[in-house]
């Protein structure tokens, strides 16, 4: 090891850059679908080794970047599907779209680098900075730059029930936390004493068993239990987004759906219908003979959640738009909504709009407007629920009220725009773990997939598949009784545990590189 870590920490020029690259875009395939949570070892064991045999702290910062840069482009590649999925925007401009995000996002892993090469740590004390700088980076892009905390590394356990449960007491960037740590923690059999050196990867490596070990228990005997009276169904038309909003097709959609959410049960009778996100392509307070033909099939005291976009009354000067969550009794009224509040960037509105001569991605001239924010929404017949739309759900700590807890969350989304790719797997997954940090069960439909039901510890009670067309009838989990310690302490948990290591890092004995500018 001690020569291997040798041959890496020399390499010099293009070729430290093109294996950071590789190495960047190797651990990619821990996140979902595919998890291969082993290729983080050789993947952070190299990006230390090439941090530490960095001539400068400004090419270790160009390192990290281009470790950043491979990790992003691998596991954000789906985003230019987006492009040639809507005809009106050019597919040529999705693989640069995705490269210019991917160089954005690869400047929190170059940070990383270039503050870990400053502090000029090596072995066992380089390892916890690492894992604490990255971590603290991943908390960084979930705000800077309207924050986008896309695949974290706590993510790429959302295969395992059992390890997911972590995330109730430390939530997912305490489970990256671990994760980091202990993939970079073999680099120190490159150092001196190697005895030492297997005592310490034992010892991180049995960590990870005793999650797993804790996380089982955590699910023996656990019952979920169900809300009486309440039972959903959850509609996927798969309609292909590049025709969703044909204006000719447009009704037709409304009346599959419809046609959907009428259908027969095998079980029992939904008493609340849940179609995706602006699945819907009409504006709702414009048209009332489609609410009144969605209220004719809604069920008896139940109700038909949509999504659909929602505009200011037809007599006020100043024209808005939301992409709204509206709930639709049998009546035909709508007796309750929800507005998106944190929006996509270039997706649902172009920043610096009188600057940049650009289109947004989605349907329509006007940009979106932003909605008030989390909100507990009360509808009848349903327990108090927290509404998120589309990517709001990946975002921890941040999902629901605070002061006003709910007994559920509902998101709605559209993964069509991504086609059979990555993406559709890393939302649901991102999903999951909301579930588990809050105690709450989730609720997911989406058009073209992966729509289901997760109770409150995360396990998939009902699912229906990407790319597929069909209904799911499932009851609604119930919520746990109390909230865990993320769920009540939330990123200041975070915080007091990447201080911990930060520390650690700094008092664990740790050889120092030659003090180099």
């Amino acid at each position: 090891m001690q020569r291997l870590k040798a041959r890496v920490a020399d390499l010099s020029g293009r070729r430290r850059h093109a294996l950071a690259l590789l190495l960047g875009a190797s651990a990619a395939l821990a996140l979902p679908p595919v998890h291969a949570v082993p290729f983080l070892v050789p993947a952070f064991v190299g990006l230390l080794w090439l941090v530490e045999g960095s001539q400068k702290r400004r090419s270790a910062f160009a390192v990290g970047f281009s470790f950043g840069v491979g990790f992003f482009l691998a596991g954000l590649y789906w985003i230019a599907i987006a492009f040639a999925t809507d005809p009106r925007h050019p597919a040529w401009m999705g693989p640069p779209a995705v490269l210019a995000l991917a160089a954005i996002q690869a400047l929190f892993p170059a940070l990383v680098a270039g503050l870990l090469a400053a502090t000029r740590r090596r072995g066992l004390a380089a390892v916890f900075l690492l894992a604490a700088l990255w971590i603290a980076a991943e908390w960084l892009r979930g705000w800077a730059f309207t924050g986008f905390p896309w695949n974290l590394m706590g993510s790429v356990w959302a295969f395992s029930d059992a390890m997911i449960q972590a995330t109730a007491y430390v939530g997912t960037y305490g489970l990256g936390l671990l994760t980091v740590f202990v993939a970079a923690v073999p680099a120190v059999l490159g150092d001196p004493a190697p005895g030492r050196g297997r005592a310490v990867v034992l010892a991180a490596f049995s960590s990870l068993a005793l999650v797993w070990v804790g996380g089982e228990a955590r699910l023996g005997g656990a019952e979920a239990g169900e809300v009486d009276g309440v039972r959903l169904r959850l509609v996927q038309p798969d309609i292909p987004q590049a025709l969703k909003w044909v204006p000719e097709l447009r009704k037709d959609h409304v009346v599959k759906q419809l046609e959907m959410s009428r259908a027969p049960a095998e079980g029992p009778p939904p008493t609340h219908v849940i179609w995706g996100e602006t699945m819907v392509p009409f504006l709702l307070g414009r048209t009332p003979g489609v609410v009144s033909a969605i209220g004719a099939t809604t069920p008896t005291g139940g109700l038909t959640i949509v999504g659909a976009p929602r505009t200011t009354p037809e007599r006020e000067e100043t024209f808005r738009i939301w992409n709204s969550l509206q709930a639709i009794d049998a009546q035909g009224r709508i007796v309750g909504s929800y507005d998106k509040s944190h929006l996509v960037p270039f997706g649902e509105y172009v920043p610096l709009r009188g600057i940049l001569p650009i289109d947004k991605l989605v349907v329509g001239a006007s940009d979106f407007s932003a909605g008030p924010g989390r909100v507990t929404l009360r509808l009848p017949g349903l327990p108090p629920v927290a509404p998120l739309i589309c990517y709001e759900v990946i975002f921890p700590a941040r999902v629901v009220s605070e002061g006003d807890r709910p007994a559920w969350i509902l998101n709605l989304t559209n993964d069509s725009w991504y086609g059979h790719s990555s993406g559709p797997y890393q939302h649901f997954a991102a999903s999951r773990l909301r579930a588990v940090e809050e105690g709450l069960p989730l609720v997911r439909v989406a058009n073209g997939g992966i729509s289901g039901v997760t109770d409150a510890y995360g396990r998939v009670v009902a699912f229906l598949g990407l790319g597929r067309s069909g209904v799911v009838d499932a009851s609604l989990p119930r919520p746990l009784a109390s909230p865990g310690p993320y769920a009540r302490w939330g990123d200041g948990l975070v915080a007091a545990m990447l201080l911990l290591i930060a520390l650690a890092g700094m008092i664990v004995p740790g050889k120092r590189c030659d003090d180099r500018p």
